[in-house]
């Protein structure tokens, strides 16, 4: 009898002697740290078990609901109202339709490695894949804080609003756990001044803070008091998305009070003024973020506004935006600068949806130095629509040319998923290929020391000690 080997096995996406032994003695056994991802901490801390795999590991899943529409399958299938068992099944229908695609990578390893599946998943074993699966998340080892602990996690951190009250967060740090979940602020609805969303949640800021919001003093004076309650609660990194490729001109305050006036007070604002608007208040949080040495992150590049019909059906964040125009790489550079010129700047991570701006992006971390800091400025890794096969290649690749790959600060999940921390592992099996296929060309010497030192840092020293040291 012929057996075969499964398709996730020890030395899957290594093809080369170095790579194998640099992942095995090194990489796999390091710890994560996960400084970006839409974890929910409700569910950290509340720790209770999953009800179904269609629960866990789909429902939540904008990378599989965009690959379902694809495949024409019916939005009652994919968030609509059928039952959990019959969206797992469509969903079985679909992955064999990924090949090519990191879904495909993805969801292999995790089911191998969470439940070890080995079998592909498809329609005709749905059913069974889901009894084993359902009958596993029911026990204490399948519970969201043992699967953390199983992938060896450290530290977390999620993304959470300025308005969040970050309770989950304070239930996590008095639980006895073996890692960290820390907050980190999505700071978008800071400067949201031109969003409909914005009446309603400033009522939120002054009731948290007491500060009645009425002009761009005490907007900053709430703001920076709820900046002082993430910094309580343990916050390290701010983020901000920016869809249309960033814009940034430098806007006095006389100019930002006038404006912020006018959106108190109702009016609409012209997109140039809604850009000088966004640049002050952007300036001002890079100032706030710096005085509480908080890390900096701008994700750079999506495109959300695509279909109108899905966006009122499931939301914003639905699986459906596209890759958005290339970065005003001159914008982004006057923003940095005004921040440098204050010594101000932050420790910045540029992420780029579009892999046009890789090289740009790359030459920045060149650009704002200071001394004794190592990485100030990084090209952060491959993000969304890049985080695959090629894409990760890409950005190392790039950063190595362009930059100084030895001071990267390695992968993070983006993820909703806790599933979603094997792509640390996906991340750590590329950069040891890459890696073993520069030394068995001659691209690098075989010195054993150097190396494992290279691995070391990219999977994990290097953005530890950047979080936690000037």
């Amino acid at each position: 009898m012929t057996t075969t080997m499964p398709f996730i096995h020890d030395n899957f996406l290594l093809y080369n002697i170095t790579g194998r032994s640099l992942y095995h003695d090194v990489a796999a056994r390091l710890p994560i740290v996960d400084f970006h991802n839409h974890i929910d901490p409700a569910m950290v801390a509340g720790n209770a078990p999953f009800q179904t795999i269609q629960d866990v590991w789909v429902s939540g899943d904008p990378y599989k609901h965009r690959a379902m529409r694809i495949c024409g399958i019916p939005e009652r299938l994919i968030t609509g109202d059928a039952p959990a068992f019959e969206k797992f099944v469509a969903w079985a229908k679909c992955l064999t339709k990924t090949v090519g695609n990191p879904l495909f990578h993805w969801s292999c390893m995790e089911l191998q490695t969470i439940f070890g599946i080995d079998e592909l998943l498809t329609e005709c074993n749905a059913a069974d894949i889901w009894e084993r699966a359902n009958a596993l998340l029911v026990t204490e080892a399948f519970r969201p804080q043992a699967i953390l602990k199983k992938f060896g996690v450290e530290l977390l951190c999620t993304s959470d609003d300025l308005a969040d009250s970050l309770e989950h967060h304070r239930a996590i740090a008095d639980q006895n756990v073996p890692f960290q979940c820390l907050p980190s602020l999505r700071g978008d609805s800071i400067i949201a001044v031109n969003q409909p969303t914005f009446p309603a949640w400033l009522p939120k800021i002054t009731e948290q803070t007491g500060v009645d919001i009425t002009d761009l003093a005490t907007f900053k004076q709430a703001v920076e008091t709820r900046l002082d309650f993430f910094v309580e609660c343990g916050c390290l990194l701010a983020d901000h998305s920016f869809d249309a490729g960033f814009r940034y001109v430098a806007t006095d305050e006389a100019t930002a009070r006038n404006l912020l006036d006018n959106v108190l007070n109702g009016a609409a604002l012209s997109s140039e003024q809604t850009v000088q608007l966004q640049s002050y208040l952007l300036l001002f949080l890079g100032q706030a973020y710096h005085h509480r040495r908080w890390r900096m992150q701008l994700h750079i590049g999506a495109f959300r506004y695509t279909s109108s019909r899905l966006r009122a059906r499931v939301g914003g964040a639905g699986g459906f935006a596209a890759i958005g125009q290339t970065a005003d790489i001159a914008s982004l550079s006057w923003f940095l600068d005004d921040l440098d010129k204050t010594e101000s700047l932050p420790k910045t991570i540029l992420y780029t949806l579009n892999p046009a701006d890789n090289a740009a992006f790359a030459s920045l971390t060149g650009s704002f130095s200071e001394d004794g800091v190592v990485g100030k400025i990084q090209f952060g890794p491959a993000w969304w629509y890049n985080d695959h096969y090629l894409g990760i290649t890409e950005q190392l690749t790039t950063l190595a040319n362009y930059g100084l790959l030895s001071t990267a600060i390695g992968m993070t999940t983006d993820s909703r998923s806790i599933f979603s921390m094997t792509r640390h592992d996906y991340y750590r099996r590329i950069l040891c290929n890459l890696v073993g296929n520069w030394v068995e060309s001659g691209q690098l010497p075989n010195d054993d020391e150097l190396l494992k030192n290279l691995i070391k840092d990219l999977s994990y020293n290097n953005i530890k000690y950047w979080l936690t040291n000037e």
